[in-house]
């Protein structure tokens, strides 16, 4: 009985020595000993625990890097590709631990093998009788202090996801409002881009089976409009990336979009335009010329997770640039048709905005707005596009 005593004694104690190596790194560990009252104690310290330990934590801190960097890459993809889905991200990481990286070359393979389908796309039916009257007025224009108030840019332009963060040098608003934001419209050829990562995403009345209902459809209104009433030329891209796997929908459009404009070096927009996805009992709506217009939110994205720091992989050199065409925007919006936009939406993922220097990730009203009210909603979108890369407004 006193031997098992013991026995269980020191299996308690490895218990608590081994919790203690997995708590701590090997920088935080006892190094020659420094901690330790006397040099006996350390030696023996050293002798016993420190050496077996080193060792073990050293292998095991390489295969944590390792899975880490792995499971990150791939949970990305997945969180990346659609932001709701936390279940797959889970999934994703125990079939890896239990199958290395099968799923991930899966993933890749599949792919690999992806080719979006052009859905075929008849004028949409446009629902609002009543003419659009372009604001020509300023409701509201904000003070020098407010823009380089960067406390104030976080209360009234952005909502910071709580997975990132964007230091002030991002929001330099004076370099963001010398930047001339004018496109050539002397250039043959198509200048703006308007494509879908999720095409898949419908309204409150869609009809099954029915493109032009969906975002899709409004993708072509808006093209419409701008083609129409600006005269830009557009190219409205209507690839399916979201049928295979809605979650890597990201991964399957972007070699895809950048094939498009390495074909059109005129674009010098991208337009990716989404529906947002909100509680059933919430509508994004406001009144504009008297109609019923779905609110808009722009997204951008950081390649900056607070727990691993900068994403190298998602690397994109045009981030500072993005975020001051989506500021533009957003400056121009609020003074001409306050109550249309919501804030920007900053999250830590990168959704293929390194593509172009003027990209725009659109969330065009949510599941719960009618297509009407989306359609609404494209005509001050267009004309706020146009103060911007025609007019250079500020």
């Amino acid at each position: 009985m006193a031997y098992v005593r013991k026995r269980e004694k020191w299996k308690i104690k490895k218990q608590v020595l081994w919790g203690i190596a997995d708590f701590l790194s090997i920088s935080g560990f006892l190094e020659e000993g420094e901690n330790c009252d006397n040099q006996a104690g350390a030696n023996l310290w050293n002798y016993l625990f420190y050496s077996p330990l080193q060792s073990y934590l050293s292998v095991a801190t390489d295969i944590a890097k390792t899975a880490r960097i792995d499971y990150s890459y791939d949970m990305i993809l997945l969180q990346e590709g659609n932001d709701e889905q936390y279940s797959d991200m889970i999934q994703l990481a125990m079939l890896e631990e239990n199958g290395g990286n099968a799923v991930a070359n899966e993933a890749t393979e599949t792919m690999s093998n992806a080719a979006a389908i052009e859905i075929p796309l008849t004028k949409p039916t446009i629902l609002n009788i009543a003419e659009f009257i372009p604001a020509t007025d300023r409701s509201r224009i904000y003070t020098e202090e407010e823009l380089h108030s960067y406390q104030f840019l976080l209360d009234n332009f952005y909502i910071v996801d709580d997975s990132t963060q964007i230091p002030a040098s991002l929001l330099d608003t004076s370099a963001m409002l010398e930047m001339d934001m004018r496109i050539d419209r002397e250039i043959g050829g198509p200048q703006i881009l308007i494509y879908h990562t999720h095409s898949q995403e419908g309204f409150a009345d869609s009809v099954p089976g029915d493109t032009t209902t969906t975002i899709v459809g409004a993708g072509e209104v808006l093209a419409q409009i701008l083609r129409d009433e600006y005269g830009y030329e557009v190219l409205h891209h209507t690839g399916e990336y979201d049928v295979i796997r809605h979650d890597y929908a990201y991964s399957y459009a972007e070699p895809e979009i950048a094939q498009i404009l390495a074909d059109n070096p005129s674009i010098q927009v991208v337009i990716d335009l989404h529906r947002d996805e909100v509680a059933a009992d919430r509508k994004l709506v406001t009144q504009i010329n008297g109609q019923d217009t779905a609110q808009i939110m722009s997204f951008n994205g950081l390649s900056y997770l607070n727990d691993i720091g900068a994403i190298d992989y998602l690397y994109n050199p045009n981030l500072f640039s993005n975020l001051a065409f989506s500021f533009r925007m957003q400056l121009i919006a609020n003074e001409y048709y306050p109550g249309l936009t919501r804030r920007i939406y900053l999250r830590g993922y990168r959704y293929n905005m390194h593509l172009a220097a003027k990209y725009l990730l659109i969330e065009l009203g949510a599941q719960t707005n009618t297509v009407a009210e989306i359609q609404n909603a494209c005509e001050p979108l267009a004309h706020i596009l146009d103060l911007v890369i025609d007019k250079n407004e500020r």
